[in-house]
């Protein structure tokens, strides 16, 4: 996982991807969209996996992949794996908006669920915004020691 997120192996989504659509059945969503990036951490790595991630599941699922989130306020706030798990609650709460209404049904998708609270604030954001139902897929899961 770190050398896709950190060292940039962006050819690791599409293995991530086939072994989704390997695992689970292709989602009753009319778009599928992503946890948009910090702005920072995308230049430190040059790549947003999440998005990446999307892409690959779009093409097999062949499903649109739209950026239907956008942050709020990117600098503000501290990254996510630098905070304890209510800490991560409280950051992420509020952290996106929709960028217009999004369709009724969307799959959201990120690389990593430590908490839930990221795409938790993600889901709630599209739901805001007129999403009937969100559902998730993300790659891997990680737990706070």
């Amino acid at each position: 996982m770190s050398a896709w997120k950190e060292r940039g192996l962006r050819r690791a989504a599409d293995l991530a991807a086939a072994l989704i659509a390997d695992t689970l059945e292709p989602p009753a969503a009319d778009v599928i969209t992503y946890i948009p990036a910090d702005p920072e951490r995308l230049l430190e790595r040059g790549h947003h996996p999440a998005k990446r991630l999307a892409r690959a599941l779009g093409g097999r699922w062949q499903l649109d992949v739209e950026p239907l989130l956008e942050l709020r306020v990117a600098d503000a706030r501290p990254r996510q794996a630098e905070l304890a798990r209510l800490d991560r609650v409280r950051n992420a709460r509020g952290a996106y908006r929709a960028r217009a209404r999004p369709p009724t049904a969307v799959l959201l998708v990120d690389d990593v669920y430590t908490t839930g609270a990221t795409v938790s604030a993600g889901a709630s954001a599209l739901r805001t915004a007129g999403a009937a139902r969100v559902e998730v897929v993300t790659f891997a899961r990680t737990v706070l020691g």
